[in-house]
């Protein structure tokens, strides 16, 4: 199978996966799961579908804005999938997990992604290790709320400490003196090596984000995609995290797209604002045969009812 059919047949998996989510098993461990692609159809006749990131609604500030609301606000809109911020839950236990998996069934919403955090540029190997059983434990959580993929960060190299500053910065920060950034790339190719087995037996996809970090630019991205020979190792691409040349950057990654984050800024970015044309991302997916979905990420000021709702507008008539 060459690379192409292989990024093809995970971008069906996950978008079929998610219409399934609500039959997968609620029992501790995991089952045992099928290659993505396996007796996938043709592609072409299949519509992008969108989906809405929890984070929409809250940008890691008070009030926390449930899942369960947020699923609420997807399905009033008509949209068909819900990407869950793995800290805006409330909880983790059994009854927990089941109750968004039941909610979202039952308002017609499909449980689409899992966007996590974990941090695997560390020269401590008890560091990486620990960010390796995080993401393990994600893998889990998912699986049982039926969820067919996970958001994979690189991690960074943490010599900016405030994220605000990161920002001011565009995303840019010094190596940790006495390394080198094939350090920085081996110590995360290997994490993410250790993490696939897990992956594999849950049937969960890894979708490994344009981040900050190592994967802030697309040849960082690649560099660990193109490392690793795995079906359940993806890319997913996030349309605001080049902030230099972004429609040339996106370009170079939209082929092996296997999920994607949309971003929009209505009342002007949290941290930064980029005139995104949206009818010329959705041409770069055309190309690319993209047909897995497109979740918003609304990352403005202002108020998120207001911004969800003109992006989902302005996603229907470009995506459609």
């Amino acid at each position: 199978m060459s690379h192409s059919d292989s990024s093809l047949t995970r971008r069906n998996f996950i978008g079929t996966a998610a219409a399934f989510g609500a039959a997968a098993a609620t029992g501790t461990g995991c089952m045992t799961a099928a290659k993505p692609g396996a007796g996938s159809a043709a592609r072409s006749a299949k519509r992008i579908k969108l989906g809405i990131s929890s984070y929409s609604y809250w940008h890691f500030r008070d009030p926390k804005v449930s899942i369960e609301t947020v699923i609420d606000k997807t399905a009033r809109l008509g949209v068909e999938g819900v990407d869950i911020l793995h800290r805006q839950m409330d909880a983790e236990d059994n009854g927990y997990l089941q109750k968004l998996k039941r909610h979202a069934f039952t308002n017609g919403v499909d449980l689409i992604c899992l966007s996590i955090h974990q941090d695997f540029v560390d020269p401590d190997p008890a560091v990486r290790q620990r960010n390796i059983e995080h993401t393990e434990k994600c893998i889990e959580l998912a699986y049982k709320m039926g969820i067919p993929s996970i958001r994979l960060n690189s991690g960074r190299w943490g010599t900016v400490k405030s994220f605000n500053k990161l920002m001011e910065l565009r995303g840019k920060e010094p190596i940790l003196p006495g390394y080198t950034l094939d350090d920085g790339f081996k110590w995360c190719i290997d994490s993410i090596e250790k993490c696939l087995p897990k992956a594999a037996e849950c049937g969960v996809m890894l979708a490994l984000e344009n981040h900050w970090g190592l994967t802030r630019t697309p040849e960082g991205l690649l560099r660990i995609v193109n490392a690793i020979d795995s079906p359940w190792l993806g890319l997913l691409m996030d349309t605001g995290n080049f902030l230099e040349e972004p429609y040339k950057k996106l370009e170079m990654v939209a082929a092996k797209a296997d999920f994607v984050q949309a971003k929009t800024y209505y009342g002007g970015g949290e941290w930064y604002t980029l005139d995104l044309d949206y009818q010329r991302v959705a041409d770069i997916l055309r190309k690319a045969n993209y047909t897995g979905y497109i979740s918003l990420e609304f990352e403005g000021k202002a108020p998120a009812d207001e911004g969800v709702a003109k992006s989902i507008d302005l996603f229907r008539s470009v995506f459609s």
